[in-house]
């Protein structure tokens, strides 16, 4: 019966989560993003965000971000992605992961972190860069935003990215969209050095 349980776990946790079997003996994998602006190479944490680090490579594994794009861009803040088609269509997304906020992580320039909405455990596919130390995002009283990696190289990606000319978009509703929009072609998981 033991032994029925636990594969019953094995399944449930590598349909929900198949990013914890992804060099899973990597602590710090690196992946790759490919976007229309260059390449920009992220060493996750795992040693501080397992859950988080292992929700998104899962999406990797899924192909979930190749041809999405980053729906907003505050310069000096951060660069938002990783939930919509170039059409604006929602990606299909995984069960929300626990906030791992507290981990030690701060929401430095160059740091990757989840996006959530005001339930602190709401974070899904949505992932953010940060632009500037928004030490703002981190927690303090209450619940910050996880972060989960070091952009490691392709910061001035980041920098030209920063300069293009965001508006409202109309048919959204939203602001701080990119009037160009800024592809993510692909994300890679790189080869275990």
């Amino acid at each position: 019966m033991k032994k029925l349980w636990l594969s019953f776990l094995l399944m449930c946790c590598t349909s929900l989560h198949a990013g914890q079997f992804m060099q899973a003996d990597n602590l710090f994998p690196k992946v790759k993003f490919i976007t229309s602006h260059g390449e920009i190479v992220v060493e996750l944490d795992r040693s501080r965000a397992p859950l988080t680090v292992n929700n998104f490579l899962s999406y990797v594994k899924k192909n979930a971000y190749n041809n999405t794009v980053f729906h907003r861009l505050i310069p000096e803040f951060v660069l938002q992605g990783g939930g919509y088609t170039p059409e604006y269509k929602a990606i299909e997304t995984l069960k929300p992961i626990f906030n791992e906020s507290g981990n030690g992580l701060k929401n430095q320039l160059g740091s990757i972190a989840m996006a959530r909405l005001a339930d602190p455990h709401s974070a899904s596919s949505q992932f953010y860069f940060n632009l500037n130390d928004n030490s703002s995002l981190d927690p303090g009283s209450r619940w910050g935003y996880t972060v989960f990696g070091q952009v490691v190289s392709g910061m001035e990606v980041l920098e030209q990215i920063q300069q293009l000319e965001t508006a409202v978009a109309e048919e959204l509703g939203w602001p701080d969209v990119p009037v160009e929009p800024i592809l993510l072609k692909m994300v890679l998981l790189l080869p275990q050095e």
